[in-house]
Order: structure tokens, then sequence, then C-alpha cells
């Protein structure tokens, strides 16, 4: 295949042929981040351009399954590479994979490309910069503030790339960010970007894939027949998602309730139960030992029966499971953004959340759900409040559902994001 020339089109002929996009990616899991990218990849694809995926690591098994039933062209390099070594390089081995990625796709690939949107990591855009290619860089969060400096070598080992990071952010076309949570984080991060353009793109939900969903009569095998009132975490097991929150809020429900609903009640069967389900990647030492620490700790609040652990659902016992739900409860602080509040309020149920970062701009208290203190006494007032009050959950699903429509559709999403690429091609302000 012919390589087309890089560089700005005229904006005539943007409008009267599709453009060829191709998205560079760390790890096509299945996270929010990997939601978005596969979003954005249907939503140009879905305007009529030419869209392929470029990734260092896809599992068919723990992967969103467009990205695996041919709807999107996923191509993968350098997956031998090592992601770390004897655990340690992580961040390191995830830019020398990215780079790999971008000489890859500069040097030996044959896909024509217009526009290359990265995200996550931005080491890779010199080398996709000095073949004139043109850059849209996403920003979900800056990478320097997802880890700790606990120790002088880590100080030292994160410098340079720290560094790095902002440098090269900074040579992106184009800059977007996912809140303007985000945005406000990237200013006071990268001080010699504080003059850079940056637009925010609030990640939306492909409603139609939900439309789709029929909900099985028979809930969820997980959720015990007796239980009339449940809730559900969904996140990574990681740390960082504070899902030990939801253990601990669930815990001190259990005292505000009337005595015939607490789990604690001799002669009545149980009608509270928690899920806790989320990407779990056994390649992962974290995600083992935060998922040891979470059954550890059910066990010591004596919730043994009363809580079920799922691990790397796919996207149709996700559905079920919100479905099946009285209310979502999310757990982490300064989250980016947080998809998953959407996609439960989009299917009716209320959500629960940290008073902090992304949910402030997608969940309205009060109306689609509460906005909480992290602390369990909180979370477990506001859950309290479903208990108490059954047409509660109604209500405030009804009204999440309007508000995703309204504020957060994948037109509208689809269209935006439009209008950055093209810009990107051509230099036309939009």
């Amino acid at each position: 295949m012919e390589r087309r020339p890089r560089g700005k089109r005229p904006p005539e002929a943007t409008s009267a042929k599709s453009l060829d996009v191709v998205f560079v990616h760390p790890d096509l899991g299945i996270g929010g981040a990997e939601r978005l990218i596969v979003d954005a990849a249907v939503a140009l694809q879905s305007k009529g351009h030419n869209v392929r995926i470029v990734t260092s690591h896809h599992d068919p098994k723990h992967c969103f399954v467009e990205t695996r039933d041919g709807t999107l062209d996923v191509t993968v390099v350098g997956d031998w590479l090592p992601r770390n070594i004897f655990g340690k390089f992580y961040a390191l081995f995830a830019y020398l994979r990215m780079i790999l990625c971008a000489i890859w796709l500069v040097c030996f690939s044959d896909f024509p490309t217009d526009v290359i949107i990265c995200d996550q990591v931005s080491a890779c855009i010199p080398v996709l910069k000095m073949c004139g290619s043109n850059v849209i860089f996403y920003c979900h969060f800056p990478d320097q503030l997802l880890t700790k400096r606990e120790s002088f070598l880590k100080k030292i080992y994160r410098a340079p790339i720290d560094k790095l990071e902002e440098y090269t952010t900074g040579m992106a076309d184009s800059i977007l960010v996912n809140s303007r949570f985000t945005d406000g984080i990237f200013e006071k991060t990268f001080q010699s970007l504080k003059g850079a353009t940056r637009h925010v793109l609030y990640p939306s939900l492909h409603c139609s894939s939900f439309d789709q969903f029929v909900p099985s009569q028979e809930r969820h095998s997980a959720i015990p027949k007796s239980a009339k009132h449940v809730f559900l975490s969904i996140n990574r097991y990681e740390r960082k998602k504070q899902v030990e929150l939801a253990v601990a809020a669930f815990a001190a429900l259990q005292h505000l309730v009337p005595c015939d609903i607490s789990l604690h009640h001799p002669d009545q069967p149980a009608t509270l139960h928690l899920v806790i389900a989320g990407g779990y990647d056994d390649r992962v030492p974290e995600n083992i030992e935060y998922y040891e620490a979470l059954v550890n700790l059910v066990d010591s609040f004596g919730l043994n029966g009363h809580v079920t652990f799922l691990k790397s659902i796919d996207n149709s016992t996700k559905l079920q499971l919100i479905n099946d739900c009285t209310a979502l409860l999310y757990t982490p602080s300064e989250e980016h953004f947080g998809i998953v509040p959407l996609e439960a309020m989009y299917l009716k149920r209320p959500v629960i959340a940290v008073a902090s970062g992304g949910p402030l701009e997608t969940v309205v208290d009060g109306e689609t759900g509460f906005l909480c203190e992290p602390d369990e006494m909180h979370f477990a007032e506001a859950m309290k409040k479903f208990v108490a009050d059954r047409e509660l959950p109604r209500r405030m699903g009804d009204n999440g559902r309007e508000h995703v429509v309204r504020n957060f559709s994948f037109e509208a999403f689809s269209d935006q994001l439009e209008k950055a690429v093209v810009k990107v091609v051509t230099g036309v302000q939009y």
C-alpha cells in the first residue's frame, strides 16, 4: 500500500473524503482508558474514517468485544518486550513499548495516516513527529501523578521520565483532556505547558450497544435470591480505586438499618448483598495482592457469604449486574473521569460516589445519586436511604438516564472528536 504524504490538508480535501486515523495505545485491556479508546475508534469509524489501532498488548480473552470481533483493526507490536524486570521499572518499559510501536508504525507499516492519536504515554510522540505525522495526545491524567516516590532511588528513577513526559506531551499538535478536573491538574503539573491550548473531551457511552442489551429475567447467579438490596462496586483491583471503602461502608450499613434487615439477624435470610467486580490481570502483582487484601477485609468484618467477588467480567455480565443492583458504589478519590457511573445512570441505576474528581462533573448530587466524603459512614448513610425508600432508586435512576442522554451522548462525543481530528489535519479552528 502506498504511503500518503503527511501534513496539513486543505479543508475542502478533508470534507471530500475520509481520513486515515491510527490509535497508538499501550495495553488494550478492559479498563476505562481502553473503553474510551475503543469508543473513540468506533466513533470515527462511524463517521466514515479509516481507523486502525496499534498496541503493545492485546489478549482476546481480556479485551472489549469490538477489538476481537472484527469491528476494529488491531495490530500488536512489541509484545515480546517485558513489562518489567523483577517487578520493577514498569514506567520505563511502558515507554519503551510505546516507542517501539511508534517506530514500527512510521518505519515498517504500510498504513496511510492523516492523524495519529496516542494516550497515556507521550514518549512516542517525537518518533511520530519526526516523519511529519499529525499527532493528538489524549491525557487521561499525568502519568507522573499515578505513582508514589517513597524512596530516594525511586525519585532519581522517575525524574528523567517525568521530564520526558512533560516535554513530549508538549510536542503534540493537539492536546485533549477527559474532564475539567484533569485539565486543572494538567495546568498545575506541567508548568512549561501552561499556555498550551487544550480541549475537554468527555468520554461518552456508545448508547446503542447498551440499548441492545436485554436483561435476563433471572438475576445474576452471584446474587442470592433472598437479597432485596444489592450494592455493586465495579473497579479494577487496584489500591487507588479504594474498594475497601465499599466493604467498610457495607459493614457500617448493618448498624443503620432495622434489625430485621441487618445481616446479623439470626432468624431472617440476608436481604443485603454487596458485589465487587472489576478488571483483574494475573500478570499484575498489585491485582493479586489487593484482591487478597479485600477478601481478608471481608472476613475481618464477618461478611463472608454476604459479599461476592468477580474478576474480569465481560460486558454482558457487567450490564446484568448493573441492572440487578439497587445502587452503584463508586469509591475512587480524585478520579480523572470515571465511565462506570455513566453506565449505571444510563441503565437507570443511581450512583453513590466520592465527591471529588470526575464524579463532580457526572453525578448530580441528590438527583442522580449522592456525592459523599470518602469515609464509610457517609457512604453507609447514603446506602441507607435506598434501603429505607424503595422508590428512591427508580426516581434517581430515571433522572440519571435523562442526564446521560442530555450531556454525554455518543453522538456529541463523535462530533467533537471528529472536529478535533479535522482541525489538526486542516488547521481550521473549531
